[in-house]
């Protein structure tokens, strides 16, 4: 194109401002758009500026040219394809026609681009997809980990059962209660189980055996089935029964069959839900006899903790106390033969000088006298059973 006078100058069309800022991302394209309105046929050269330069030819341009409705008015547009491929693409371009210009300013990007922004939200909600998923399917798993890791020991307490098992003599609970879980507690993890097919608060009180037995035991264990709400006590004030229990027991745990949790009383499925935090309630279902079910995992975290000894080293719970009578150790040598007194015949554990005995008139009754020795009677320890003792009051004797 060739210059030539002008009757009027151009007139700047787009930009409509004149001036344009933009921030576009390393890597991308860009077309700027100059667009000028000629007038009397006025004839000129656009050109294209970089920082004041001549923009170099790697820069596309593409002109075009129209007439508008006036026959005396054409239309000049100007497009210049800009690759951003470094750094030194950033800068100002202005497309100019005698004094008329529009400059574009491109700006680097500090700000993360739309796509990176998508996939790091997809990246975070898949990850937490994730670990909701992972946290439902193996959240028992950690805390019975962390239980057995770091769990409380409940030891020097003298108490020898596990829990205390409480439940109805009917034809249900008593093959659950001897064929399911006992068997699966005892021979899989190694609990000690009492079970007692009694009423458990005989007119709503409990009696010495039953004070005795469940203190005995850490937990309490109650199976509770529609047969077992027909007892006396639970029919005549289950509310009070249930505080008498609580009492009894740290965190007792009942356990309820599926197919008969609707038909429970409403009283006491209200009661056994307001308790939450001070009892367990676990629901037997159909596949709950697969040992990798959510009910044992449940079980095992409101059991105690149990310990895990070698073979031959006697029962865990007694060894690591400072108890060393040989009544309460399983497997020993020096086990008391006569279990059921504390008078039996047994070695001697202790050198002391020989006990004094009356003197014998007749010497035939010499023979008739076996040698008892109960010269480590006053060395035994007997603080891990004191429990049981207490019970028994001197109106009870």
């Amino acid at each position: 194109m060739t210059d030539a006078g002008c009757g009027a100058l151009p007139v700047l069309i787009a930009p409509s401002s004149g001036e344009q800022e933009l921030w576009p991302h390393l890597g991308s394209s860009l077309f700027l758009n100059c667009t000028l309105r000629l007038i009397d046929s006025c004839n000129a050269n656009l050109t294209w500026l970089k920082n004041k330069n001549p923009a170099p030819e790697v820069y596309r341009e593409q002109q075009s040219f129209w007439n508008g409705l006036n026959s005396s008015e054409r239309f000049l547009t100007s497009i210049l394809n800009v690759n951003l491929t470094t750094e030194g693409d950033y800068g100002t371009f202005t497309c100019q026609m005698q004094s008329v210009m529009a400059s574009f300013t491109l700006h680097k990007s500090d700000k993360a681009g739309h796509i990176a922004a998508v996939l790091f939200a997809l990246c975070v909600l898949a990850f937490l997809v994730v670990g909701t998923i992972v946290y439902i399917k193996c959240r028992l798993n950690v805390r019975l980990w962390y239980k057995d890791k770091y769990g409380e020991l409940e030891i020097n307490d003298g108490r020898l059962f596990d829990a205390y098992v409480s439940f109805c003599p009917s034809n249900i609970d008593t093959k659950f209660t001897n064929f399911i879980l006992k068997p699966h507690l005892e021979n899989r993890y190694g609990y000690k189980l009492h079970l007692d097919e009694r009423s458990l608060l005989p007119n709503t009180e409990p009696s010495a055996e039953l004070l005795m037995n469940v203190s005995r035991c850490r937990r309490l264990i109650v199976v509770l089935s529609l047969v077992y709400l027909e007892q006396e006590w639970c029919q005549n004030n289950f509310r009070n029964g249930l505080f008498r229990l609580l009492e009894l027991s740290r965190k007792p745990i009942f356990i309820v069959f599926e197919n008969q949790y609707k038909e429970l009383p409403a009283e006491v499925t209200q009661l056994l839900t307001s308790q939450r935090g001070i009892l367990k309630m676990l629901l037997w279902k159909a596949d709950s006899v697969s040992p990798a079910s959510d009910f044992w995992k449940e079980l095992r975290l409101a059991l105690p903790r149990k310990l895990s000894f070698s073979e031959g080293r006697g029962d865990p719970q007694t060894q690591n106390q400072d108890d060393k009578d040989p009544m309460l150790t399983v497997h020993s040598e020096t086990a008391d033969p006569d279990p059921d007194g504390d008078l039996g015949v047994r070695r001697t554990f202790y050198k002391a000088p020989p006990p004094r005995m009356a003197p014998v008139r007749n010497p035939r009754d010499r023979e008739n006298v076996g040698d008892v020795d109960i010269s480590d009677l006053g060395s035994r320890n007997y603080s891990a059973r004191a429990d049981y003792y207490c019970l028994m009051t001197e109106p009870d004797l």
